[in-house]
């Protein structure tokens, strides 16, 4: 039986290692450089989730926890409208341990949407609805922050992620770029 629950700060490695699933090895490695690992990205984005004030923080993020307590997927929402807030810990961390510079990231959401920054589930607990459910919470979550849409990007070379979304209710509301790759907005 699998649970979705609010994140706790117990559980920042999880949760940081879900969001890495949900970002890509080849994104991870872009904000890593050249001199840096993954290892190295995990452990901060770890210490990103840990925190109350960044964008993955756990306070953001919901989780599928299976019987065991294991953490098998997470969705991490925020509010669009507190981007540059929220971002600011990213951009310091990435300086201080990457001595990489994203103070310029192209923005990825809006203000007046919950935007779903990173879903991701297990590759083991994969289509068994889990993706969907965490969705539906998101949805929920913002309801109660007053906010009228979720939204997302999603690759346009991710076919069954746009699946997904559009099962879930998502429509396409606009072509975006980010990190590079051509993106589709899309908003339930």
């Amino acid at each position: 039986m699998i649970r979705i629950e609010n994140a706790k700060r117990e559980q920042a490695a999880d949760i940081a290692s879900l969001i890495m699933n949900a970002m890509t090895d080849e994104c991870c490695l872009y904000f890593c450089g050249k001199d840096h690992t993954l290892e190295d990205f995990h452990k901060m984005m770890t210490r990103l989730v840990e925190r109350e004030d960044s964008q993955y923080s756990f306070l953001n993020t919901i989780v599928a926890l299976n019987d065991s307590n294991e953490v098998v997927g997470i969705c991490t929402a925020y509010d669009g409208g507190q981007l540059h807030q929220l971002r600011k810990a990213f951009v310091e961390a990435a300086a201080t341990e990457l001595q990489r510079d994203f103070s310029n990231m192209d923005d990825e959401t809006e203000p007046g949407e919950l935007y779903v920054d990173s879903l991701a589930v297990k590759p083991a607990f994969r289509r068994m609805g889990i993706a969907s459910a965490l969705l539906k919470a998101t949805q929920k979550r913002a309801k109660e922050m007053g906010i009228g849409k979720v939204g997302l990007l999603v690759d346009t070379g991710n076919p069954v992620g746009e699946a997904l979304y559009a099962s879930v209710g998502f429509k396409f509301v606009g072509n975006n770029t980010w990190g590079g790759h051509a993106m589709k907005h899309l908003q339930l």
